[in-house]
């Protein structure tokens, strides 16, 4: 049952735009599924779902094979931490108020982003290590983007 359910939910996440896990729960109960809040978050973990913002800037749950068409999501709390996001060759450095680096740079590794090598946290600053000069440029600007939709 469990492996059918979460095939239903594959089917789901690719057809709809589903925001909430309540919307989830409903769209599964249409398709002769019972299931409760708890059995649906731990089947979106299992089946590493994350929320993205797709085409219109709508915050959605997603496929893991489709994370790098739709832009990650930060927590409100952790882009309002974030200070400045710059970057000087293949380095991008977010200065973050103190505290609040090991944080912002966890998020970012939650990316998995390719152009990313990997990063390390300071106190109130993360190092951002890119594969190359233009890629950091991009991504310095993609995570900029990011944090203004906040």
């Amino acid at each position: 049952m469990k492996n059918k359910r979460q095939e239903a939910i594959l089917e789901l996440i690719e057809r709809y735009e589903i925001q909430k896990q309540e919307e989830l729960i409903r769209l599964l109960e249409e398709r002769g599924f019972t299931a409760t809040q708890a059995t649906v978050s731990r089947d979106i973990r299992e089946l590493k779902l994350m929320k993205g913002t797709g085409e219109g800037g709508v915050h959605k749950y997603v496929l893991p094979s489709r994370r790098q068409n739709v832009v990650p999501k930060f927590n409100s709390s952790l882009t309002e931490s974030i200070i400045k996001v710059d970057c000087a060759e293949n380095l991008i450095v977010v200065k973050t108020y103190p505290g609040m680096a090991p944080a912002v740079a966890s998020c970012i590794d939650t990316f998995n982003i390719h152009e990313i090598v990997g990063s390390v946290a300071g106190d109130d600053a993360v190092l951002v290590v890119v594969r190359s000069k233009e890629e950091a440029s991009l991504l310095r600007d993609k995570l900029r983007k990011m944090i203004e939709m906040m």
